[in-house]
């Protein structure tokens, strides 16, 4: 696990940390990828809502030969029916978001939970759904679209995601993500094939490493856009794994 933070534009109230990891680490093996983020700003101020995370990941990731995402869900089936709706092999990862909401005389805090699910090629590109629901105290189910596209080097390519606005109380400001942990890969994911008459569940293979470290490690990097107009960057690094017979 790594994480680093790079601070915002001039006039920005938020900063914001990165943490990556790979589990497990094994080059040319399939893994799964871990990444969070952690929004912070001054004692005593109120984040700005997220509008926007574009997650840069490492070139040579093979995410289209993982294995997974089989089958896809639709926006229209989330919104209708929740994850329960979507098929077991649509699902791509799983985690957590904590959103605060800003009162008068105090801030609320809410944790809720996320899957990630396999949406329907846009333009002949991969889809992501992230599906994140809260119960109390504001019960709210959202879906955040992300899209996987092209990006320059050193990196592979990118996952755009869209952050909608999370309504709150009457009359009170939107709530804010101020963290998130997410996966994408088989880490707690169960997929099903059919052997002969039998319904057999199996674990799929995962992200696939390329066989090489890049020189540096696996480096990450994200833009964070939020409602006040600001933005920030944050880089994180997982540094590549100890050779066989070596310590770190």
């Amino acid at each position: 696990m790594a994480w680093s933070a790079l601070a915002g534009t001039a006039g920005a109230a938020q900063t914001v940390k990165l943490t990556v990891g790979l589990k497990p680490e094994r080059l040319g093996a399939g893994t799964t990828i871990e990444f969070g983020f952690k929004v912070e700003v001054r004692r005593g101020q109120v984040p700005s809502p997220l509008s926007a995370v574009d997650l840069l990941y490492p070139a040579n990731i093979g995410l289209v030969t993982s294995g997974l995402g089989l089958a896809t869900c639709a926006v229209a089936t989330l919104e209708l029916s929740g994850p329960e709706g979507c098929p077991a092999d649509a699902l791509m990862g799983r985690g957590s978001a904590v959103v605060e909401i800003p009162l008068e005389r105090q801030t609320i805090t809410e944790t809720g939970e996320i899957t990630t699910w396999m949406g329907p090629l846009q333009n002949g590109r991969l889809s992501l759904l992230f599906f994140a629901e809260g119960r109390a105290p504001v019960f709210a189910q959202l879906i955040f679209p992300g899209l996987v596209l092209d990006a320059s080097a050193p990196f592979g390519g990118r996952l755009a995601t869209q952050i909608p606005e999370i309504p709150s109380f009457p009359e009170a400001p939107d709530a804010a993500i101020v963290q998130m942990h997410a996966t994408i890969g088989p880490k707690g994911i169960v997929y099903y094939q059919h052997v002969g008459h039998r319904r057999v569940g199996y674990q799929p293979n995962g992200i696939v490493l390329p066989k090489r470290c890049p020189r540096g490690g696996f480096a990450f990097a994200a833009t964070f856009a939020f409602l006040d107009g600001s933005r920030t960057q944050a880089h994180a690094t997982v540094p590549c794994p100890a050779r066989r017979g070596k310590h770190r």
